[in-house]
């Protein structure tokens, strides 16, 4: 085999490169991404999270937006316009055009009560005239206030005593985990009956029952999370260069552990909205004439028989906003922990 003269090779064989065709061939051709970025990428994939993000936000609007503009004043009585069913204007549909069955013949109880044809009750009214539409969304905005309140203490409370018993170890962390064990104890009822004796029923003795508790398992988590981190390389590291442990918790801790504390008060909206409904239904929730999902239940289960509008409505309510959270709180996990799908 003859081999190949380097000095005899002709010059032009050789050809020079660009530079910009090299940097053009080690050029990364995806976009970079940070963490949020690359977590909303993953969850825009899960179409029920996606589509349970949109009605909880349509949900939202409508509610809080209720505050300025509202169908009709949802504490105003109107003896005269009681228990009217529901009339959308537009809709033949029986159930929907303001008639119903009344000894056994179908009449128009609109026309009945002398209701001018400009006024209309999408979802009727209930015993004491009041617009159901109008109470529902008030309803709808007091729950979600009790639980977003109760969600965001119990995120504080939960979040610094879990990262205080994890980071400090030891004889604390046993002392801090025995004072969970004995409140995880006293259940949410009994908690709830003794803060009647000393508040009045309303937003604020609910509110602070469901602080009483819910921060717990909160607490647990961060702990446990706390834990796996704390012992990573960088946070070793970190301890070794004289970082304080406050600031190790604040820059290292927090941060990698911020996705698991998202997705656990995601699920803890829907069970204080729960839990606020079923104290209004029993009577140890809101007051009237303050409305709230619970108390729309109680009001609307008494008629159920010949008024089924007045508890289907707010049951259905109630029902698309948990399962909305729940699917959304799924997507998160998903999202923020990939490793989950494995």
């Amino acid at each position: 085999m003859e081999r190949l003269d380097i000095n005899n090779i002709p010059k032009e064989k050789f050809e020079p490169i660009s530079i910009d065709d090299n940097l053009d061939r080690e050029k990364i051709s995806a976009p970079s991404l940070n963490f949020l970025q690359d977590s909303w990428r993953r969850l825009k994939k899960n179409k029920g999270a996606v589509i349970s993000l949109v009605l909880l936000i349509i949900i939202s609007v409508l509610a809080f937006g209720s505050i300025w503009v509202s169908p009709h004043d949802p504490t105003k009585q109107n003896p005269k316009h009681i228990n009217l069913p529901p009339r959308i204007p537009g809709i033949s549909i029986d159930g929907f055009n303001g008639t119903a069955v009344v000894g056994g013949n179908r009449v128009d109880k609109y026309e009945q009560a002398k209701v001018p044809d400009d006024v209309n009750y999408y979802l009727g009214t209930d015993g004491l005239g009041r617009d159901e539409l109008s109470r529902l969304l008030m309803g709808t905005r007091m729950s979600l206030i009790i639980a977003f309140v109760a969600a965001f203490l119990d995120l504080t409370f939960g979040v610094i005593y879990g990262m205080i018993s994890g980071m400090k170890g030891g004889r604390t962390d046993n002392v801090m985990q025995r004072i969970l064990e004995i409140l995880s104890g006293i259940p949410n009822l009994v908690v709830m009956i003794l803060m009647l004796t000393i508040f009045k029923p309303g937003m604020m003795s609910i509110i602070l029952a469901m602080i009483i508790t819910g921060w717990i398992t909160m607490a647990r988590i961060v702990r446990a999370q706390t834990l796996k981190i704390k012992d990573q390389e960088y946070v070793l590291a970190a301890t070794t260069l004289g970082v304080s442990k406050p600031k190790i918790a604040l820059k290292h801790v927090l941060p990698n552990i911020s996705g698991v504390i998202i997705v656990q008060m995601m699920f803890s909206i829907p069970s204080a909205i729960f839990f606020e409904a079923f104290l209004s239904f029993i009577g140890l929730g809101l007051t009237p004439p303050t409305a709230s999902l619970g108390t729309l239940l109680n009001e609307g289960y008494k008629t159920f028989r010949f008024l089924p509008h007045l508890m289907w409505a707010p049951a259905i309510t109630l029902s698309v906003i948990m399962i909305c959270f729940n699917l959304l709180a799924d997507g998160l996990r998903d999202a923020f922990d990939p490793k989950m799908n494995d």
